[in-house]
């Protein structure tokens, strides 16, 4: 009894040793993310994709509301075969709409992981490297921590902010800010139009 209580002992010894060895870290990965430069470039291609698609989608929709228009205006002066064939037609526009939708919001979601994929790779790679640099064992993402302490760890947000060449006064707020003004640009001159 007197050996397993000893070895009990031994092992939360050596496991409060190696606790009192580990260096955390933490990071607002979100933020890195958000900000980098490259960022930027994919949300542009994301938007311009988006807009193609609208438009595509639009010149649909509109050639279909121009069937509809031109059924319900004429159907009654229409023999019954020509107005089987119009209805098909119009069945068969609302059938390509609905797939052309499905398959052009899918393309945006590949866009979306494929321009993704290597802005969250490079920005792991850079706390990855600032970790191993500052001797950090563990890096915690910031926003997922109920409680830290910033005194018992290392923040490498600001040092990976410079490595990815995220300027200085760039924040999640001024972020926020251009897209609503590019928004509401791009609103009003859809409104103009």
């Amino acid at each position: 009894m007197k050996k397993i209580i000893l070895i009990a002992a031994m092992a939360l010894m050596s496991v409060a040793a190696m606790a009192q060895d580990l260096k955390f870290g933490y990071v607002n990965f979100d933020e890195l993310v958000m900000l980098m430069p490259e960022m930027d470039e994919a949300r542009a291609a994301l938007e311009e994709n988006q807009k193609t698609n609208e438009e595509i989608l639009m010149a649909m929709y509109q050639e279909y509301q121009s069937k509809m228009q031109a059924y319900e205006k004429n159907s009654a002066t229409w023999t019954q075969a020509v107005r089987e064939m119009k209805e098909k037609e119009i069945m068969q526009l609302e059938q390509n709409l609905q797939q052309n939708q499905q398959v052009l919001q899918q393309e945006i979601q590949q866009l979306q992981q494929s321009l993704y994929a290597p802005i969250y790779e490079k920005a792991q790679n850079a706390v990855n490297e600032l970790a191993k640099a500052k001797g950090v064992s563990i890096v915690f993402e910031i926003k997922d921590l109920l409680y830290f302490n910033p005194e018992h760890g290392v923040n490498l947000t600001p040092e990976a902010r410079t490595a990815l060449n995220i300027p200085a006064d760039r924040t999640l707020e001024k972020l926020q800010q251009e897209m609503q003004a590019k928004a509401q640009a791009a609103a009003a001159a859809s409104q103009g139009n």
